[in-house]
């Protein structure tokens, strides 16, 4: 599907992706949703620190400020979320070997085990919603979903570095 120009009117497709993502992402980020998610993993989290703790789990260890990079927010914001989640006991600071100054955060065995139910849980829903869905319907998904969200990140870099522009 060809894309429209920038100066154009978006394609009637495009406007169907743009509110079948928006519903997509109100549906799943829903609080009562969460709740349900935290309820069948045995986690009592809040969204933002769900958030941070598989951020980390994908690349730990990190210092803060890098993790703040990742998730595109503030570094105040992973300050408390770091906290909050090295007060429940699933997150650890590590000196850096590279700067002792510095620190990383990393998972305890209590985060990996934490994460492995989330995302458990979490698929487990997927599973459910796609289970009428054809292997081959859920393979085209996948690599369409990948190569939405490899897209989103590059636009998010150009326009975070002007300096970097369209590919």
């Amino acid at each position: 599907m060809p894309t429209p120009s920038s100066a154009g009117a978006p394609a009637p497709e495009v406007i169907e992706i743009e509110r079948a993502l928006t519903r997509a992402t109100y549906l799943i980020s829903r609080t009562r949703q969460h709740e349900r998610l935290m309820a069948l993993a045995g986690v009592a989290l809040d969204r933002a620190a769900v958030t941070v703790l598989r951020q980390i789990a994908d690349s730990e260890p990190l210092r803060p400020g890098e993790l703040a990079g990742r998730l595109a927010v503030e570094a105040s914001h992973v300050t408390r979320q770091v906290q909050q989640l090295q007060k429940a006991g699933y997150v650890t600071r590590v000196p850096d070997r590279a700067d002792r100054r510095a620190r990383r955060v990393e998972l305890t065995p209590a985060g990996r085990e934490a994460v492995r139910r989330i995302r458990e849980a979490s698929r487990r829903g997927v599973q459910r919603t796609l289970a009428d869905w054809s292997p081959e319907e859920c393979r085209r998904l996948a690599a369409l979903v990948r190569r939405l969200v490899d897209d989103f990140l590059v636009r998010a870099d150009e326009e975070a570095d002007p300096a970097v522009g369209p590919a």
